[in-house]
């Protein structure tokens, strides 16, 4: 796949209840790869209201914060919505089961991360746990960003993808 046409690529980030780590990324994306991307996120199991901590976050980091909502993953496997390029899963829960027929035949990826919405102690030390999944996206996703704007557009996505997880421990 090569993303040096002019249009417009799609990418999902799942997770299981679309309340934090798939809204982060979205966010993120949407923000830092407004020029080729159109970021979603979704959830197969949505809890109908995103995190206020997220959107906390997000609006601290100047990341766009308004307008989220946690929806199915059905939503985008329905006729008439845009083919998906890439569809990241950023929790093992989501990881781990049968997701739906993707339109486009997107490259699938795992990148977990560790729930920021489950962490537990005081308002500060839950916002650290968000902010420290915000900073993990935001440095995964500027990869994917380089990785896609490079000259060198290997047909080897998935494993170049697979390697940034790999690479971002902190």
């Amino acid at each position: 796949m090569s993303l040096a046409s002019e249009h417009t690529r799609h990418v999902l980030f799942l997770c299981t209840g679309n309340s934090a780590r798939s809204i982060l990324a979205e966010s993120v994306l949407q923000h830092l790869g407004r020029d080729q991307f159109q970021a979603h996120s979704a959830g197969s199991q949505p809890i109908d209201q995103v995190n206020p901590m997220a959107l906390e976050v997000l609006e601290e980091a100047g990341y766009p914060h308004l307008g989220f909502r946690s929806k199915s993953w059905d939503t985008f496997a329905s006729l008439g919505t845009p083919a998906l390029d890439f569809v990241f899963t950023v929790c093992d829960r989501a990881a781990n089961e049968s997701c739906p027929l993707w339109p486009g035949h997107p490259v699938t990826i795992h990148w977990g991360l560790p729930d920021p919405a489950a962490a537990t102690g005081s308002r500060d030390e839950i916002r650290d746990a968000f902010r420290k999944t915000l900073r993990q996206l935001e440095i995964r996703i500027q990869s994917f960003l380089d990785l896609a704007r490079s000259s060198d557009q290997s047909s080897d996505w998935k494993r170049k993808l697979q390697e940034i997880e790999f690479t971002v421990t902190s």
